[in-house]
């Protein structure tokens, strides 16, 4: 059986602005809590992916936008890994910190579907990765021309090219 880890990308609170939240949020935050508990309630790695952009925008380190959305602090003994772009291995110790564990098997779910969330999946993959997405643990927004929730159906299928794509409830953590 293959070590996994729980892969959180970019649930800060800059993606929660009342004002233009991540679509479906209460929903994907129960669900992370949802898939967070049944982590470490099985001695699996919840490891927390942090991006950080650049002065004067909305997730710059140090803001309360930055901030890892407070329903889903990170504890003690959990990693978190800074990064400046949507790949969460590109120029960050995430490969690191999964060899070290040794990790084989990546359970992913955070924001944003479509940029983030898609483009470390990818990545996994092509790193030897065995990847699980978790279909109803990561969103995105509307954009021009298609909504969020198209967006995020696109994705569960297009990405079954590179996990395999399950909802919270049927996750197994071993």
């Amino acid at each position: 059986m293959k070590k996994s880890a729980l892969l959180i990308i970019d649930v800060q609170n800059g993606m929660f602005l009342e004002e233009n939240p991540v679509f479906n949020d209460k929903l994907v935050i129960g669900n992370i809590l949802q898939l967070i508990g049944n982590a470490k309630s099985n001695n699996v790695p919840v490891i927390y992916i942090q991006h950080n952009a650049p002065l004067g925008k909305m997730l710059e380190p140090g803001t309360k936008a930055w901030e890892i959305h407070p329903a889903i602090t990170p504890a003690k003994r959990d990693t978190v890994i800074q990064k400046t772009t949507p790949d969460a291995f590109y120029k960050t110790n995430l490969q690191e910190v999964l060899q070290k564990l040794p990790i084989e098997h990546l359970i992913i779910a955070g924001i944003q579907s479509d940029v983030c969330v898609d483009t470390t999946c990818r990545n996994a993959y092509s790193l030897g990765y065995e990847i699980t997405l978790v279909t109803d643990a990561h969103s995105t927004w509307d954009s021009g021309k298609l909504t969020a929730q198209q967006i995020i159906n696109h994705h569960n299928q297009v990405l079954r090219w590179f996990a395999d794509t399950q909802e919270t409830k049927d996750i197994i953590f071993h």
